[in-house]
């Protein structure tokens, strides 16, 4: 499994839930993220700065993009046959290829917070976080995280 954007906020959970069911992963993120990324458990990291991971050779059985960056077409060559293109963000590409392409159901089921809460009580989902602003802070936060370089989550706190 390959996902790109693995440092962000969904992404660093997808590689640790991806770790958890027993995949292996691949994490794609930015030079200064690589640490973290290889931190949460990814067995391979692909600084995009470097290497274009739809122009190797390597294919995937799911290549989850978390930013929604990229084209179903740009990386469909890197897929195996039968393999899963998941993105968050609902794009014209996306629904064009809409056979092919898996949408994130954004839909949130109390049994799967339960899970997710067990898993991080159990220490085996850390969650990343970034930074943490005040609410009266809040324009700041959302200023930061516009900029696209934020590892992990950024907390808005009541106090």
């Amino acid at each position: 499994m390959l996902i790109n954007g693995a440092s962000g906020g969904i992404g660093t959970f997808a590689v640790q839930l991806a770790k958890y069911y027993g995949a292996e992963v691949t994490g794609v993120c930015s030079t200064t993220n690589v640490e973290l990324v290889k931190s949460l458990g990814a067995d391979q990291v692909i600084d995009y700065a470097v290497e274009d991971f739809t122009t190797g050779d390597e294919t995937y059985d799911v290549i989850f993009d978390v930013v929604g960056k990229l084209s179903f077409p740009r990386c469909e060559p890197s897929l195996k046959e039968g393999g899963i293109y998941l993105v968050t963000v609902p794009t014209l590409d996306a629904i064009r290829h809409s056979e092919k392409v898996k949408l994130g159901d954004a839909a949130p089921k109390v049994e799967n917070l339960l899970f997710l809460k067990e898993l991080v009580e159990a220490g085996a989902l850390k969650p990343v976080i970034d930074r943490s602003y005040p609410l009266e802070h809040i324009a700041e936060a959302f200023r930061y995280v516009e900029k696209g370089h934020k590892k992990g989550n950024v907390v808005i706190t009541a106090k």
